[in-house]
């Protein structure tokens, strides 16, 4: 997919406007064109309910994230809805009202939308596509600031950016990675077994992320959706052409998460995240962005779990036993359809 995207789709559109600060070429989670961030995104999660959220949760949640990790403050969404012939008004009536709840909880309107449908048989139940703008964050520009008179670095961007890390770098994780992902595997009756303590973490986190804000000194976030944190760490470092060097006994892995990853031969560091972001803040104040995230409901068991060094090329990661080891790329996804 990452191969498809830089290959085939990017190239293919370029940009003509002067004013655009992050375009399509970044493989940002959100564009910005005249002060406006930008994002869109479609879910095809199968199930569409599954233990702590739903498809409708799930997309409204991901457009409201990928327009606050790069420090927007999220306004309006559209939702397309493709309905599958014969889908029962019940279950759509359930995923509105979930919708609705969480764009209440992230402080957002639903605006403008589009509904289809298709023959029975040519899709799977449901396909929503939700595109979302953003205007910049206030609070943005005393984040900033505190960087740029903590160590008097200057800024590749105006924006939560991984072009604004610089080596000596703390990565923070805001807690336990893979809920969302297993939710799904676990939901789809295929493993087995049952694991009712694994839940999707699926939330909007602009709020939380508008507390990190307010005390200030991060220079880029992501959430690690599909992929991980792995294809996350990776990214930043193909980025930013800086390595890194993370602390497993760090990374905040819960205990179901663990034992079913063991169970399937499945690295959790693979597995995707609906409802956790990953931080990039300078040294002197990454211990304060930790206690911010501690300090709220979606951020209690946050760990810093690394640091961004020219000692190493690509992310490596030193073992709980003291060895290292290359953390790649994944070269697949193992839960297909998971958002």
């Amino acid at each position: 997919m990452h191969r498809l995207i830089k290959e085939h789709i990017v190239p293919r559109f370029k940009s003509r406007r002067k004013d655009v600060e992050i375009p399509l070429s970044f493989l940002a989670d959100s564009a910005v064109v005249n002060e406006i961030a930008f994002t869109t995104d479609s879910y095809t999660v199968k199930p569409i309910f599954f233990p702590g959220g739903d498809i409708g949760r799930l997309s409204i949640s991901g457009t409201v994230n990928d327009l606050a990790v790069i420090g927007a403050k999220p306004i309006a969404i559209s939702c397309a809805l493709i309905l599958e012939e014969g889908f029962p008004l019940k279950k759509l009536d359930e995923l509105l009202e979930s919708m609705e709840k969480t764009a209440e909880e992230a402080g957002v309107d639903v605006v403008t939308g589009d509904t289809k449908v298709m023959e029975r048989g040519k899709l799977e139940e449901i396909v929503i596509n939700t595109a979302g703008i953003g205007i910049r964050n206030p609070l943005l520009e005393k984040n900033l600031k505190k960087v740029v008179e903590g160590d008097g670095r200057s800024l590749n961007s105006r924006w939560l950016d991984p072009r604004n890390i610089r080596p000596g770098d703390k990565v923070i994780v805001s807690g336990p990675i893979g809920e969302h992902a297993m939710s799904i595997m676990i939901a789809r009756g295929e493993l087995g077994f049952e694991a009712p303590n694994i839940k999707s973490d699926a939330a909007p986190l602009n709020h939380l992320i508008d507390e990190i804000l307010e005390v200030g000194g991060i220079v880029a976030a992501k959430d690690p959706t599909r992929g991980g944190l792995a294809s996350l760490l990776n990214e930043w470092s193909e980025v930013t052409k800086i390595g890194m060097i993370i602390e497993e006994e760090k990374i905040p892995v819960s205990e179901g998460v663990r034992a079913a990853s063991e169970i399937l031969g499945i690295d959790p560091l693979e597995l995707a995240n609906e409802g956790k972001v990953v931080l990039a803040a300078p040294p002197e104040i990454a211990r304060d962005v930790l206690e911010v995230l501690r300090s709220h409901p979606l951020g209690k068991k946050a760990e810093i779990i690394g640091e961004f060094t020219n000692e190493y090329e690509g992310v490596v990661v030193k073992t709980e036993i003291g060895g290292l080891r290359y953390l790649p790329m994944p070269l697949g996804d193992p839960v297909p359809r998971i958002c």
